[in-house]
């Protein structure tokens, strides 16, 4: 998993983790008032977050701008995922979609209409 990913997975649960502690610290009296501290930790904390993402998408590559083919995924992730073979069908569904073998649990179009040419359940 790139680091980029893993960062922004981690955005949710931290700001959680800081309503949470800011409201234990309340609960036990430590500060009095939760609303005030929240705001600006929350700023805080998503800054961080952000900027830690622009570091990892700095040292792993940003990805291919949008309407631009398809590459193969960016630095970091492609090289894991490209160091086996190919599939039978990679070179035939960049062309189209319908030509490769899908790995979806849930079957496309194409794939129930061959599968009904052939005498399977519809």
């Amino acid at each position: 998993m790139s680091r980029y990913i893993f960062i922004r997975r981690l955005r949710g649960p931290a700001i959680l983790l800081l309503i949470g502690t800011l409201a234990l610290l309340h609960q036990m009296g430590i500060i009095p008032y939760f609303g005030r501290l929240l705001w600006p930790l929350l700023l805080i904390l998503l800054g961080v977050l952000l900027l830690a993402e622009r570091l990892a998408l700095e040292v792993e590559g940003y990805p291919p701008p949008c309407g631009a083919p398809w590459t193969g995924g960016w630095q970091g992730a492609s090289q894991s995922a490209n160091q086996g073979s190919p599939s039978p069908g990679a070179e035939q569904s960049a062309v189209n979609p319908a030509a490769g073998t899908g790995t979806a649990i849930v079957p496309t179009r194409w794939q129930e209409f061959e599968k009904g040419k052939e005498g399977g359940q519809s």
